[in-house]
């Protein structure tokens, strides 16, 4: 009889973990609270208590050849960056492709989870959910736990003094719908993380002033990189993660700081952190820049302050007849249909093997997915996260002591408080290939470029020198896809699609251009592949 698997929410995560599932044997119930799937990416109007919807303007950071699912790519039409309502129809058509939705119980809380009488033995799982004011209880033998990271807003009032006297209105950027009802308003916003810059720009169009107030500044890259290709597929290779790994990190600083200051000086535009280019995610900012310049939106430091109507920054400075203020202050996680001791929380913080699996459980059938801030997508990463925690589940893989597991949560840990400036997600930073790369390893999907280069050096290029997509994780090994080779020979045709919409003639420079620059690759794999035997 298959092993019963319940995953907790229907987003982005637990979509693809019905489907890995199903791939596996296994038998998947999902929980939705909502009466929709989506999860995040789901917008909606009104603000409902414990779904942290999105803004109506909001298009996708991370491109979608690289976010989307490793054996099922986005239509060759859909922009390269897509607004939510084409990521809530990419979702469609995953779950009607796979036939998703007839494991999802919609409208069920959960509202306990816990382990069973007998778990130190069978490692199953009782889980409480209530639907139309009924409540159930039934017995897995393992969880998948997908809720994310976007569970409930960070809202740090407290670290501002004098903002129980403040008469203006104060929200979350969780809470944050579209412009129109703030026109010609004075807005202030804390914090310039993405979402506090993109609704800083969506609503410069049509407010008074805004402010953006920041405690450190960031650097600000563009959704257009170099050839006007999407940024992750220009930099996310596993060519230029060699570079990032081998070459000093100072250099790699000083080569990014100087690129992205020759799009705008980020210290005469007030953005400039004080942190380097390597020690924090950079944040997409396509028209922050142009608001600035245009004067639709103001730098301001950190708030130090609050009157009745107004704000006092760090600097001295003040701001009065303040509208609105937007806490873009981000999120932290929280289950609370668990106890504590199930997941060892404290602090903000949450100790995972690999970021996936709790060490202490005597029996490994609980896994925690998309739990994690990367530099790059998460889609593809919480896909690879439950494609490993299923064959754990079905016995095909074994996890290390916990004493192991425990040596290796502390080494992350450390790398991550050596290499990135404090915040309260530090520990939850990873590397998008980095971690892509070490989880393909495990399971057993990693692509061997050396042998491809000899059976197949077309697809070992693309694997190499192209965007690093996860259907480069389907070529081999457990759920080995066929259609992964053309899929991936494929992508640059299908990031070109949505873009060259009005035909034009090729020119002879276009084609001098093409053949100098396949002479110039050629030559990078020769010298690479030079590299790679000497290390061997």
């Amino acid at each position: 009889m298959a092993k019963r698997v319940a995953i907790i929410g229907a987003g982005a995560s637990g979509l693809t973990a019905i489907k890995c599932c199903l791939d596996e044997g296994l038998q998947p119930t999902c929980f939705e609270r909502n009466e929709d799937i989506g999860g995040l990416w789901r917008f909606q109007e009104h603000v409902t208590e414990g779904h942290s919807s999105i803004y109506k303007s909001l298009t996708t950071n991370s491109s979608k050849e690289l976010m989307s699912f490793s054996d099922f790519p986005f239509p060759e039409e859909y922009s390269n960056y897509v607004h939510h309502s084409k990521m809530m129809e990419y979702f469609r058509m995953y779950a009607k492709q796979f036939d998703l939705i007839k494991y999802i119980h919609f409208k069920a809380q959960v509202c306990h989870l816990r382990k069973h009488t007998d778990f130190p033995i069978t490692g199953q799982w009782e889980i409480v959910t209530e639907m139309n004011q009924r409540q159930e209880s039934a017995v897995f033998d393992a969880v998948l736990l997908c809720t994310g990271l976007h569970a409930q807003p960070y809202f740090p009032l407290n670290s501002f003094l004098g903002v129980e006297k403040f008469k203006g209105e104060i929200i979350h950027s969780s809470a944050y719908k579209n412009p129109e009802k703030y026109q010609d308003q004075q807005i202030l916003i804390i914090g310039m993380g993405n979402s506090g810059i993109e609704i800083a720009i969506d609503l410069s169009h049509i407010t008074k002033q805004v402010f953006l107030s920041t405690r450190t500044g960031a650097w600000v890259i563009n959704r257009v990189s170099d050839g006007g290709y999407p940024f992750d597929v220009v930099h996310f290779t596993h060519f230029k993660n060699l570079l990032f790994h081998k070459l000093p990190v100072a250099l790699i600083n000083q080569w990014g700081e100087k690129k992205l200051n020759m799009k705008f000086n980020h210290e005469n535009y007030g953005v400039k952190p004080q942190h380097r280019f390597l020690s924090k995610s950079p944040i997409m900012g396509d028209d922050l820049p142009n608001a600035i310049i245009a004067g639709r939106v103001l730098m301001k430091p950190h708030v130090k302050k609050f009157t009745e109507r107004g704000v006092i920054f760090e600097d001295g400075s003040t701001e009065e007849n303040i509208d609105v203020v937007i806490f873009a202050t981000g999120y932290k996680f929280s289950f609370p249909y668990t106890q504590d001791t199930i997941l060892r929380t404290q602090t903000n913080q949450l100790s995972l093997y690999k970021y996936v699996f709790p060490p202490h459980l005597e029996k490994h059938t609980l896994a925690v997915i998309g739990f994690i801030k990367p530099i790059g997508a998460t889609m593809p990463i919480s896909e690879l996260q439950v494609r490993w925690a299923t064959r754990i589940f079905k016995g095909l893989s074994k996890l290390p002591s916990e004493n192991d597991m425990m040596t290796d949560i502390v080494k992350k840990t450390k790398y991550n408080e050596k290499w990135y400036t404090a915040s309260h997600i530090n520990s939850l930073i990873v590397q998008y290939i980095d971690y892509m790369d070490e989880l393909a390893s495990i399971l057993g999907v990693k692509p061997k470029v050396l042998s491809l280069l000899l059976t197949d050096p077309k697809l070992a290029w693309e694997v190499y020198f192209g965007p690093c997509s996860a259907t480069q994780f389907r070529l081999t090994g457990p759920g080995k896809w066929e259609g992964a080779r053309n899929t991936i020979l494929t992508q640059r045709e299908r990031i070109i699609k949505p873009t060259k919409t009005r035909p034009l003639q090729s020119s002879t420079n276009t084609k001098v251009t093409l053949v100098s620059s396949f002479f110039i690759k050629a030559l990078i794999c020769l010298g690479l592949l030079t590299i790679v035997l000497t290390y061997l």
